[in-house]
């Protein structure tokens, strides 16, 4: 498996949530709605969820081993600072 493309749309409100996120797999495959958050111990992303019925909320899509999510937050994360970096130079 191959991320082959990511695409990041910035959040200009102030808050937690700083971008969403989609992801291109093997150019055959795309997964929308990554969120890009910010937390207490740094940036990490969210994947795409919808609420139960028990009130909770469930991911819909998700990578099956800790590795291959290591990899999408990693890749995720980079383009995020680079679209930073790409903003912070219009400034």
């Amino acid at each position: 498996m191959k991320i082959t493309d990511v695409r990041v749309r910035k959040i200009a409100k102030e808050g937690k949530m700083k971008a969403v996120v989609s992801i291109t797999i093997d150019d055959e495959f795309v997964v929308h709605d990554i969120k890009v958050i910010e937390g207490e111990k740094g940036l990490f992303i969210a994947m795409p969820s919808k609420k139960a019925m028990d009130g909770e909320y469930r991911d819909i899509a998700h990578p099956i081993s800790q590795a291959t999510r290591e990899t999408i937050q990693r890749l995720i994360l980079d383009a995020y600072a680079q679209a930073q970096r790409e903003t912070d130079a219009y400034a």
